[in-house]
């Protein structure tokens, strides 16, 4: 398999950017947001994306000239329009602007409309952390759970991330959505010929199903039965209903439709964490709940309990060291892209 340095990999992945008609910024921006994704181990979302995105560019979903705007309503508080551009890119900058305000006021959060789909939350918990913040991301999305006791989709999952940082960067970094799976592993059994648990999707009449093809047509069913949809439905009201963009089932889906725009809504916020305690002493107290949860025995045949984003934390490491394995489908997937 290829083997590619993290600048290599985001060199190539903004190429193919510019070429698509993205600005510079918002290029070099989702570059690095796709590429921190793969090395954290989260393929599905990382750079096998590229080739989507450009998909939706070309049928008008993205608007690949976009350029986003943030007003300063209140010194921590940013509202901003992402013009229906690269979701990857404008995250980043979200981020950074956010970042940018939490250093003058401890904490600050950005409310951003007309956004598109930015991928994993973890990328941004990473960047936020390595600058000492600690974070909570989430968005809303295209409809595909019930609200409570429905049958009917019109909540998305919810995507939720939260990350502390840690001055030996071992952060703390927790990406989510509300859904038991993901639609992706239903259309992957699908198309495999399997069954899925029955505690995934309901049919279309509002049944538990081991059907994947019976599960498409119908919801997706909400981690903690009533409580998670509830849930759903209430970050979805936080992060869009307060941004100005659209909410539950009026989110467009650019997943079935390329040319739809979804007018997603995002919520970034951030803590200047040195401003609560310094750095080294935050560590520690990371370190000692990384030791108390580590020493809780596992389930039977089960991996040894650990903080969230351990794992995605040691690929990282490991990607730093010795690279990204891709595929060689996608590296010339990439290249053709890139030009």
């Amino acid at each position: 398999m290829p083997v590619l340095t993290e600048q290599e990999a985001r060199a190539v992945t903004a190429r193919a950017f510019l070429r698509a008609g993205v600005a510079p910024d918002l290029a070099e921006a989702a570059a690095l947001h796709l590429t921190l994704t793969e090395m954290m181990g989260i393929t599905t979302h990382g750079l096998s994306r590229v080739s989507s995105y450009i998909g939706r560019i070309r049928a008008g979903g993205i608007a690949a000239g976009a350029r986003p705007a943030f007003e300063a309503v209140a010194p921590a508080l940013i509202r901003g329009d992402a013009a229906q551009g690269l979701g990857a890119g404008v995250a980043q900058l979200a981020l950074a602007r956010t970042m940018e305000a939490a250093r003058e006021t401890g904490i600050a959060a950005c409310f951003l409309r007309n956004a598109t789909h930015f991928g994993a939350i973890a990328p941004l918990s990473l960047v936020a952390a390595e600058a000492g913040f600690a974070s909570l991301v989430t968005a809303n999305s295209a409809p595909m759970l019930a609200p409570p006791g429905g049958r009917g989709v019109a909540v998305g999952n919810a995507p939720t991330g939260i990350g502390l940082p840690h001055m030996g960067g071992r952060h703390v970094i927790l990406d989510m959505a509300l859904s038991v799976a993901a639609r992706s592993k239903l259309r992957g059994a699908a198309e495999r010929g399997e069954t899925v648990p029955d505690s995934w999707a309901l049919d279309a009449e509002g049944r538990p199903t081991t059907d994947p093809k019976a599960a498409l047509k119908g919801v997706l069913q909400a981690i903690g039965g009533r409580k998670g949809a509830a849930l759903a439905v209430t970050l979805d009201l936080l992060a869009a209903g307060l941004a100005g963009a659209a909410m539950l089932s009026d989110v467009g889906d650019n997943h079935a439709d390329p040319s739809r725009r979804p007018d997603v809504g995002q919520m970034f916020l951030v803590i200047d964490a040195a401003r609560l305690m310094p750095p080294e002493d935050l560590a520690q107290r990371l370190d000692h709940a990384a030791g108390i949860v580590g020493a809780v025995p596992p389930v039977p045949n089960g991996p040894p309990p650990r903080l969230p984003g351990a794992r995605a934390m040691a690929s990282l490491r490991q990607a730093r060291a010795v690279g990204i394995d891709l595929s060689a489908g996608l590296l010339n997937e990439l290249q053709e892209l890139a030009g």
